[in-house]
């Protein structure tokens, strides 16, 4: 069992860099695939990014690779979303989720967090 909380969502201005954080409980975190979703205006969600349990292997979406980058600290059971030259279609809400491997499909994820809104600007 794994419990997500999200964390550094906000308002900023398009151009603008923000860092959110997801904080895991349990022991098996490091276990774990992380990925990032957010909500698309269908309320579907979106995948955005993941990275493998050691961190060797990271995942992109093509709408944010190069601007996006996902790292994890398992000392600090800490994922991270470092989100550069924000644009106004980056705006949702942004979740961290948990898997068993590096899957693209938010159905193939046990675990999520309760999301964290991010709003830009233009």
């Amino acid at each position: 069992q794994v419990q997500l909380v999200e964390s550094g969502g906000g308002l900023v201005q398009a151009g603008d860099s923000l860092t959110l954080s997801c904080a895991a409980s349990g022991r098996t975190f490091r276990t774990y695939t992380m990925g990032w979703f957010r909500r698309c205006p269908g309320n579907e969600r979106e995948f955005v990014a993941s990275i493998s349990w050691n961190g060797g292997s990271t995942k992109y979406a093509d709408a944010v690779r190069g601007r996006f980058t996902i790292s994890r600290d398992n000392a600090k059971n800490t994922v991270y979303l470092q989100m550069n030259s924000l644009k106004p279609e980056d705006t949702s809400v942004y979740y961290c989720a948990a898997a068993s491997a590096m899957y693209v499909r938010p159905e193939s994820y046990n675990y999520w967090g309760q999301g964290t809104q991010v709003t830009v600007s233009s």
